[in-house]
């Protein structure tokens, strides 16, 4: 009896020991549990405090040729597909001819779910009437994210001036929502990080170097890992300003054909904290689940 009696000090230590922790909120009694990351998250793109999709869908493969193949139904179904799978970001361009196809395509969708990027080319005459254009062919009233495309020189602000200028101007009617630029070459990547202009950058990641910025711009260099700190750089640099950062030619602007190379990029990808989002160009519903598959399965490493 002595050895099982249970002493009133032993007893009111037990029970202060259970009190206590009945009043501490459920997540401390379950600190060890990770909340579980996905491929559809809503994620927040830099200080702009919009959200999207960690991973979106993109409609310029080949500029837009791929997408645009499927034709009307087929890149419907692809849409749907991907906004049933929680990605709500759709990247399109003026050069990829996909506007048309993406209005159809969202048509009975929530607009304010979803996250529309398009970009302007070169530097219209007039873009606020670009813009509006952009609109009506997406059907749409406003634009998330519209980008200034393809820039490629150290002085891409000054040459695409008025662009930019409208762009702001933009933002301020809530046109847009965020402005930013797509770079190719290192020139025009370090000059976007230079300029407080700038809300989201849309940059080349991939840790095989794949068609990323060089020194100097050309579409065909097939590139290499030695580019890659210096595109890490300039990114850091942007991320520390508070940036909005979206990664793309994750795949290597199609090139992976090997699955091990994509299962390398989409890990690098999501486990170096470089970018918010990820930008994937899909033909097919097979490739949006390996891509979820893959960006889940990394996540749930990180």
């Amino acid at each position: 009896m002595n050895k099982t009696r249970i002493t009133r000090r032993h007893f009111f230590q037990a029970s202060a020991t259970f009190a206590g922790a009945a009043l501490l909120p459920s997540t401390s009694l379950f600190a060890s549990t990770k909340q579980k990351r996905t491929a559809g998250d809503q994620v927040t793109l830099g200080k702009t405090g919009i959200k999207l999709s960690r991973l979106g869908i993109g409609t310029g493969s080949d500029s837009g040729r791929i997408q645009r193949e499927l034709g009307h139904e087929g890149f419907n179904r692809l849409i749907r597909y991907a906004y049933d799978q929680g990605i709500t970001y759709i990247d399109t361009a003026e050069n990829y001819h996909t506007h048309e196809y993406i209005r159809d395509a969202i048509k009975g969708l929530p607009r304010e779910k979803l996250f529309i990027q398009t970009k302007m080319p070169g530097s219209p005459e007039k873009p606020l009437e670009v813009l509006d254009r952009y609109r009506r062919e997406l059907g749409v009233d406003y634009l998330d994210t519209v980008l200034s495309h393809y820039a490629t020189t150290h002085n891409w602000d000054d040459e695409r001036r008025r662009v930019l200028d409208a762009l702001d101007e933009a933002k301020e009617k809530q046109i847009i929502r965020a402005k930013g630029v797509s770079c190719h070459g290192l020139p025009a990547l370090t000059r976007a990080t230079e300029l407080k202009w700038v809300d989201v950058h849309l940059v080349r990641l991939n840790p095989q170097g794949r068609h990323i910025d060089g020194p100097t711009f050309n579409w065909n260099a097939k590139g290499n890992e030695s580019t890659l700190p210096d595109v890490e750089k300039e990114v850091k640099a942007m991320r520390a300003q508070g940036r909005g950062i979206i990664g793309m030619k994750i795949i290597g602007n199609g090139d992976f054909k090997n699955p091990e190379d994509r299962e390398k990029s989409i890990r690098y990808a999501m486990h170096s904290g470089l970018a918010d989002a990820v930008v994937i160009g899909f033909a097919s519903t097979a490739q949006i689940d390996e891509a979820i598959e893959r960006i889940n399965r990394a996540l749930a490493e990180s």
